[in-house]
């Protein structure tokens, strides 16, 4: 039927490219089972002066400290478009044998307008995941692209064209990240066309502070489960912004004290209830602005550890504050 077609296992895919010394076994990880993995984060590599939409890329040995950074407590990240950044990082892995894997995303402009960009990223996507078997264990297809507030939306029917496309011309699962709202409200046909439900969570950017944010997370995560039953859900976002500006959150909500107990507790939930969760993000984006956009990251711009994760990284602890603070 449509849309569905043999995943390769891993040994026939490492059969396969056999020549290729320079691959790692590592044990695939399945985002299609409800079943809890361990860290998962959502990472791009941009630095000061570097910029997705200039073509201003990390270099790879940039890419290359950033991933000996994460691997040492993570297994898995999500990357957001099918560009020279996203080949660098499966490149880098490979060549390096990094013990990541990738959730490998397809960047989709509004529509209509961008339909040439958005068929190479899409043609990109396909062939960077035949590519980088040994790497890629899914493909996200957009990013927020069907939730009312998106200013990149693409139509619910265009999208469930690309993800057919790249289902049918991949051997790894294909879903599409949007936010929750739309999945528990209009996401009842393309649940049915994805391999796995990719939502996502803020809690703090609906005026919520942090003694409320986990329950508040909590209950997002099941009105989509109720809304979708008996599907597969991760949820490819859910952070806290160790600085915010602005009236869209709660009162001096973006704080380093604030990100800890919400790395943590969302860590114990997941675990506790067999649900994936990709922390937004790895590392703060300067090419976001310098409000709360920019500041997301569990390091900073300079790879400094902020305090949610200082205990696993004395080496990155920073010479004096981490963020600058409040800005509301």
């Amino acid at each position: 039927m449509p849309g569905k077609r043999l995943w390769i296992p891993l040994s026939l895919a490492f059969l396969a490219a056999a020549g290729c010394s320079s691959r790692v076994s590592r044990d695939k990880i399945d985002l299609t089972r409800q079943k809890f993995i361990g860290h998962a984060i959502c990472y791009s590599g941009y630095r000061e002066g570097q910029h997705p939409d200039k073509g201003i890329y990390p270099s790879q040995a940039q890419i290359l400290e950033d991933m000996k950074i994460l691997a040492k407590h993570w297994r898995l990240i999500r990357t957001y478009g099918s560009d020279r950044h996203s080949e660098d990082i499966l490149e880098v892995i490979r060549r390096e044998k990094i013990p990541i894997q990738v959730l490998l995303g397809a960047w989709l402009g509004i529509e209509p307008g961008t339909e040439e960009a958005n068929a190479r990223q899409i043609s990109n996507c396909i062939r960077l995941a035949n590519a980088y078997p040994d790497v890629v264990v899914a493909v996200g297809v957009g990013n927020e692209i069907l939730v009312s507030w998106s200013n990149h939306k693409v139509p619910l029917e265009k999208a469930i064209q690309y993800v057919q496309r790249v289902k049918d011309s991949v051997s790894v699962p294909v879903t599409v990240a949007d936010d929750f709202t739309f999945w528990r409200d209009n996401g009842a046909s393309l649940a049915e066309v994805v391999d796995f439900v990719s939502m996502h969570t803020y809690p703090m950017w609906g005026r919520v502070d942090i003694d409320s944010a986990m329950a508040v997370t909590i209950k997002h995560y099941e009105s989509v489960r109720d809304a979708l039953p008996g599907k597969t859900i991760v949820i490819t976002e859910a952070g806290w912004a160790t600085y915010t500006e602005g009236p869209l959150h709660a009162p001096r909500a973006g704080d380093e004290k604030k990100q800890i107990r919400y790395f943590n507790e969302l860590h114990a939930w997941a675990k506790a209830n067999n649900v994936n969760v990709f922390f937004f993000e790895a590392f703060d984006e300067p090419w976001k602005g310098t409000g709360t956009e920019g500041h997301w990251g569990l390091f900073t711009e300079g790879r400094k550890a902020k305090p949610a994760v200082q205990q696993w990284y004395p080496e990155l602890m920073p010479d004096g504050p981490t963020s600058p603070g409040y800005g509301d």
